[in-house]
C-alpha cells in the first residue's frame, strides 16, 4: 500500500552538488523560519544532496584552522535537529534512486527513502514547490 504524503504548506526541493556554495545552508535556515513561524514542510533531497543525512558525517565537521576550539555541526546534525523540534511539521525525502546510486544508504531514522516516480506525489500534497539546484 502507498504511503501518505502529509499535506504541507511548501516542499523544498534540493538538487544537485550541495556543497558548492551556501546553497544547502540557506535552504536549512529557510526551512527553520518557516517551522518556527507554524509552517508545515517537506525537502526532497535528489543527487548528492541525498549525502546530506548520511549518519557517517558525525555531529561536527573536520576543525576550522583559523578558529581551532570552534565546532560547527554538520548538515546531518542540523537536519536531526529539525526533525527532533518538528516531528508533527517537518517530513524529510530522499530519492531512493540517487542515494542507492551514490552508495547514500544510511540516513537519518527520520528520513524516508521514496522512487522519484513519487515525485509527483510530494509535489501534490504541498501548496507550493520551490527548487533549488540543478536538474
Amino acid at each position: 500500500m502507498a504511503r501518505a504524503i502529509p499535506s504541507t504548506d511548501v516542499l523544498i526541493t534540493l538538487m544537485g552538488a550541495p556543497h558548492a556554495d551556501d546553497t544547502v545552508t540557506s535552504a536549512i535556515r529557510l526551512v527553520q523560519a518557516m517551522l518556527a513561524r507554524g509552517g508545515r514542510v517537506q525537502v526532497w533531497t535528489c543527487g548528492y544532496a541525498t549525502m546530506l543525512t548520511q549518519r557517517s558525517l558525525g555531529d561536527s565537521k573536520p576543525r576550522n584552522l583559523a578558529d581551532w576550539s570552534a565546532e560547527y555541526p554538520t548538515t546531518t546534525a542540523l537536519v536531526s535537529e529539525l526533525l527532533e523540534a518538528f516531528p508533527e511539521q517537518l517530513f524529510w525525502y530522499g530519492c531512493r534512486f540517487c542515494s542507492d546510486d551514490r552508495g547514500a544508504t544510511d540516513h537519518l531514522p527520520g528520513v524516508v527513502l521514496r522512487a522519484p516516480a513519487k515525485y509527483a506525489d510530494n509535489v501534490a500534497a504541498a501548496a507550493k514547490t520551490v527548487l533549488i539546484g540543478v536538474m
